[in-house]
Parts: C-alpha cells; sequence; structure tokens
C-alpha cells in the first residue's frame, strides 16, 4: 500500500493495525491527548472559541495508561529498526507514557523540554510553561540525525558560542504561532517546532507518522521539506476540514525558507589516533597556545588543521595531560625500584 499522503478518519490503533505494515515508516512525531479535559481548553486560554474547531477528543484520565501503553505499542511496530519517535506531552500523565516506552524494544535519546511564550495563570503554585518532548529510537538499524542540517561546524555567534551546540541543547525555547481570526485546531504544535524535528530525524522522501493529526501540522510541514507523510484523526469535523487544508501544501514547499549551513567537513571525524598522532598533536597545541595566547584560539586552528572536532581535540589533550602529569614511579633509597 502507498502511504504517501494516507490520512485515515479512524482510531489510530485500530488504523495502524489494518493500514500500516510492520517497520515501515522512518519518524513519528505526535503530540497525543494529554488527559486533563483538553475538551475545556478554552476555559484556560484567552482567545475566541468561534475560530476553534469542535470535535476535540480527550482520554479519560483511569483510562490513559492503557491508551498510552496501546497506542506506543503499535508506535513500536510501524517504525522501522532505526526510525525515531517523538512524543509531545505534558506532565500529568507523563509517567503513563514513560511507563508504556519502557514496554517497547524503543530507547530513550534525549529528554527535552520545551519552553514556549506563555503559561496557563494560577494564582497559589508556579505556572507551567513548558511541555516535555521524549525523543526514542527503535533498536536494530541506522538511525538518521542529522547533526549539521541546521548550522555547521565551527559556525558561531558572537560571544554566544557554537551555533550547532546551541541549537542541538535539550532545552528549547519556540514560540507559539498565534492565528488571530484564522480556523484552528485546539492545540497546534508550530511550524519551527516540527522543521526543527523533521530536518534532525529524517531526509527528504522519508515517511513521517502523526497518530494523533489534529490541525495536520506535522503532515504540511512535512509534505513542505519534501517528506511523505501519513497519519490519523478520530475527530471526523478536524479531519475533513484539515484534509482539505493539507491538500493544498506543495511538496518540498518549505526548502527554500531553510537556513543553509556553513558547514565545513571534518575530514577525519571519526578515525583512530596513532600515538604518532597524539605526540604531534600536544607540541602543536603548545606551540599555538604560545603563539596565539588562549587555548580557545589553539583548538580552532587544531580544528582546521587536523580535520577533526572540538570535542575529540579536547578528549585527547586531556587523556594527554593526564598521561604527562602521572607521577614517576616510586623508587628506592639506592635508585631502585621499591
Amino acid at each position: 500500500m502507498d502511504l504517501d499522503q494516507a490520512f485515515f478518519n479512524e482510531d489510530c490503533v485500530e488504523g495502524c493495525r489494518r493500514h500500516i505494515p510492520d517497520g515501515c515508516v522512518d519518524l513519528i512525531i505526535t503530540d497525543p491527548p494529554y488527559g486533563i479535559g483538553g475538551d475545556q481548553l478554552h476555559k484556560h486560554y484567552n482567545r475566541k472559541e468561534e475560530f476553534v474547531l469542535d470535535g476535540y477528543i480527550e482520554v479519560p484520565a483511569d483510562q490513559y495508561a492503557d491508551f498510552s501503553r496501546r497506542w506506543i505499542a503499535e508506535a513500536s511496530r510501524i517504525l522501522r529498526p532505526g526510525g525515531s519517535l517523538y512524543i509531545v506531552s505534558g506532565y500529568t500523565n507523563l509517567v503513563d507514557i514513560l511507563n508504556a516506552l519502557r514496554d517497547t524494544d524503543l530507547r530513550e535519546v534525549n529528554h527535552i523540554i520545551w519552553k514556549y511564550n506563555f503559561g496557563v495563570y494560577t494564582r497559589n503554585k508556579y505556572i507551567s510553561s513548558h511541555y516535555h518532548i521524549l525523543y526514542y529510537v527503535k533498536r536494530g538499524g541506522r538511525v538518521t540525525f542529522n547533526t549539521h542540517c541546521r548550522y555547521g561546524a565551527g559556525e558561531k555567534n558572537g560571544s554566544d558560542g557554537a551555533l550547532n551546540y546551541l541549537d542541538r541543547e535539550d532545552v528549547w525555547v519556540i514560540n507559539r504561532e498565534y492565528k488571530p481570526g484564522r480556523t484552528k485546531n485546539k492545540n497546534e504544535l508550530p511550524s519551527q517546532l516540527l522543521i526543527k524535528l523533521i530536518q534532525y530525524s529524517s531526509n527528504e522522501g522519508d515517511l513521517v507518522c502523526d497518530l494523533f493529526l489534529g490541525s495536520f501540522a506535522t503532515a504540511k510541514v512535512a509534505i513542505g521539506l519534501n517528506r511523505r507523510a501519513c497519519g490519523f484523526e478520530k475527530s471526523r469535523r478536524a479531519f475533513e476540514y484539515q484534509k482539505a487544508q493539507v491538500a493544498k501544501v506543495e511538496p518540498g514547499s518549505l526548502l527554500a525558507t531553510l537556513r543553509r549551513p556553513a558547514h565545513r567537513p571534518l575530514t577525519n571525524q571519526g578515525k583512530r589516533w596513532s600515538q604518532e598522532d597524539r605526540e604531534v598533536l600536544k607540541e602543536r597545541f603548545r606551540q599555538l597556545v604560545r603563539a596565539h595566547g588562549t587555548k580557545k584560539k589553539a583548538i580552532e586552528v587544531l580544528s582546521q588543521e587536523t580535520g577533526r572536532g572540538r570535542f575529540a581535540l579536547l578528549k585527547v589533550l586531556a587523556i594527554t595531560q593526564q598521561t604527562d602529569n602521572r607521577p614517576e614511579p616510586q623508587t628506592g633509597l639506592f635508585g631502585g625500584q621499591g
């Protein structure tokens, strides 16, 4: 079955079993119901509900653990070996999702915190203004992670540091998108968040699945980035409206909007160090520190000269320094070994 733009108006668990074979999905990004009365969100957010699509389907709290186990088991089944899964969740029922993930053959990679630009007002407790993004991969295959898809090695932003490093830290500040006067779902993930996830964890032509399509935001961004998309949405009203909208997205239309990283390839990245390499590195590092006055500048120059990354250089230099600083063996009173 061709799953490109195969969207189904049905429950994702039963739908997966009917429509999606084992191990055929490259990437799953999904934002399941949180089990916190999401159908009553209008009571918490200051917005005009006449522009919000009715039909949000919530999961009762007492059913959330079983609900999580069932859909996460299907997600694990349909992922290819090495495929990636991102789950967006609040904290209320996060334990049920984590427990369900432990029952699968998926491996945890990161627990990302997404901080957004407003919180739910509270009087007698701290304001919640973040979500959790759980990043897992399926064991047994090559994992797609495009390390330099957004920022190249060595790109810097003044005194803030390496852009690639900053972009891959596990706390993200990405604002929600406001759509005043436009039809929308109750809870939509921002396109910049989805672009980031899809860039890092998939390639053009890969199949991206969302088990809870909602606004079809994942599908829209995936198609715009020239990926294939499929998924499920149980609400008939949301499904009919958003399927018509996703049909308007031109494949690859977002590619021209992406930042092009200034990537300098590290020609020797991952290559084994010989003892001679280590000795040459040590001496060259000393020369550069004397010439430039700072270890930081010396490492920058060494990276260019050796074709190796900063962390690889620091690791070898640290090992070298530990070796150099190792105390000499103890000797006896007359010079013999004690």
